[in-house]
């Protein structure tokens, strides 16, 4: 890979440290996510003058919660059926809370949260009901005719996952993201950088009239290129990391941008495992215009993208792009009405140890040994996804799981809250937990609960294990405490 990393490639103040200099032949396309018209932003602000300052996003959220992270925003996102969650949604500040459900179609998940808030905000006596929500939808869409009943502000926007359209923008914006300047970022970078002159010269050298002009290189497209190029080579793990200078957030996002392409490994900080191997390509994202100095026993980073959010975002989309990615396929809605029709399946443990039951096929005397079992039964070059089915707010904690696991095992660990679209061949460690308050969802012959533990099924390939803890904040101790985290 040294001849894909050896050069600078910059434009709209980004920049990509690492990426190869080669552009696309002159008049090939560069494909470009579409970005929302300035309209957009004048309708958010419209939608915030009304006063509701606590945001509480109900779909896929990602992308607002990397802008939200970056800028400091009070955002909460719902993204999951956990009841612990949806508690603690529905207890604050009903008052001052507009919903926003954002998704091109309505799911069950998202129908029960706003189910749940309809029922909390008239439960409360708050008045004007319906104006207490914003729905970011398809044109045709479900949902669109429910904001009109509703009488709920509506924002119709193509089904799409990119981080600048209203799926995003909408809930990020009425948190109190300027999405003007993300959108004056992003289309900015959308303008080629002008071809650089060589050293020690102040303007570009002259061309002779025959000679054809240099194609600009576009970081978005050097970016893509090269991690397609590492994947050809056999590095089809991209280990992403913050730097620490300003952006904060994106792994997740990234994650879910590249999807079923490669499995991508969200780092929480330079130091975290899971940068080694020669099937991974390590990338670390930031503000400052340079590489960062990685603290000691950190990363040293095959690439480094620096630069604004905006153009952050739209580098990112247009690399995933040119590298032939796709989102990862949402879970569908068939097989978890199925699993609430027909009931949970009770099951019995295959070993308990303190506030942890160990289910699936295992004969390992020890969660430890379980789990180690499960790492070895994943061939080199695979990996092990941990499902966490819990509160990411209570169960914050459970994040580390990640790391710990990741410097036991020599394979890639991935994670993420609920449900997830793992690509690669590997394992699953599902984590579940006791639910001790549950939410009814009204209208609805099930409870928050039961549409969790529904959600958390075994995955239908590979081997898998699913840790229950009896006690959350206990087992995610002991599990911690196990794993040497």
């Amino acid at each position: 890979m040294s001849d894909l990393l050896d050069d600078v490639v910059a434009a709209a103040g980004l920049t990509v440290f690492g990426a190869a200099a080669t552009a696309r032949p002159a008049g090939a396309p560069a494909p470009f996510p579409l970005l929302p018209g300035p309209e957009l932003t004048g309708q958010i602000a419209a939608v915030r003058a009304r006063g509701l300052d606590r945001v509480v996003l109900c779909g896929p959220g990602a992308g607002a919660e990397a802008i939200a992270a970056t800028l400091g925003l009070d955002l909460t996102v719902l993204d999951t059926a956990d009841p612990h969650r949806v508690h603690a949604a529905l207890a604050d500040r009903l008052e001052r809370t507009v919903v926003v459900l954002a998704v091109p179609a309505p799911t069950v998940v998202t129908d029960a949260h706003r189910r749940a808030f309809l029922q909390a905000f008239e439960d409360a006596g708050l008045h004007d009901v319906g104006r207490r929500f914003v729905v970011v939808t398809a044109p045709g869409s479900g949902l669109q005719t429910v904001a009109r009943e509703m009488g709920a502000p509506l924002f119709l926007a193509a089904p799409t996952t990119s981080a600048l359209s209203a799926y995003t923008l909408v809930p990020a914006g009425l948190a109190g993201a300027d999405t003007a300047a993300l959108l004056a970022e992003a289309a900015a970078f959308q303008t080629p950088p002008p071809p650089r002159a060589p050293a020690g010269f102040a303007a570009p050298v002259p061309r002779a009239p025959a000679e054809p002009p240099a194609v600009p290189v576009l970081p978005g497209v050097a970016l893509g290129e090269t991690i397609a190029a590492a994947v050809r080579a056999g590095r089809d793990k991209l280990a992403v990391a913050p730097d620490g200078t300003g952006i904060d957030g994106l792994g997740p996002w990234i994650e879910r941008l590249f999807g079923a392409a490669l499995v991508t490994v969200a780092l929480e900080n330079p130091s975290s495992w899971g940068h080694e191997g020669p099937d991974v390509l390590g990338v670390t994202v930031g503000g400052a215009l340079g590489r960062a100095i990685m603290p000691g026993g950190g990363i040293t980073p095959d690439l480094s993208v620096n630069g604004p959010l905006g153009a952050q975002l739209l580098a990112w989309e247009q690399a995933a792009l040119v590298a032939g990615a796709a989102p990862s396929p949402a879970p569908g809605d068939d097989a978890l009405l199925h699993r609430l029709d027909s009931g949970v399946p009770a099951e019995t443990p295959a070993l308990v140890e303190g506030a942890i039951e160990v289910y699936g096929r295992t004969s390992a005397p020890t969660l430890i040994a379980a789990i180690d079992e499960l790492a070895r039964a994943v061939a080199p070059g695979g990996r092990v996804a941990i499902e966490a089915h819990l509160d990411p707010d209570g169960d914050a904690a459970a994040a580390g799981v990640r790391d710990a696991l990741g410097g036991r095992v020599a394979r890639a660990v991935t994670f993420g809250w609920g449900p997830r679209a793992a690509p690669g061949a590997g394992a699953t460690l599902l984590i579940t937990g006791a639910v001790d308050h549950d939410v009814r969802v009204p209208g609805r012959p099930y409870t928050f609960g039961e549409l969790q533990a529904a959600s958390a099924a075994a995955p239908a390939a590979g081997p898998w294990l699913r840790l229950h803890l009896t006690d959350r904040a206990t087992g995610v101790g002991q599990l911690l405490a196990a794993l040497g985290g």
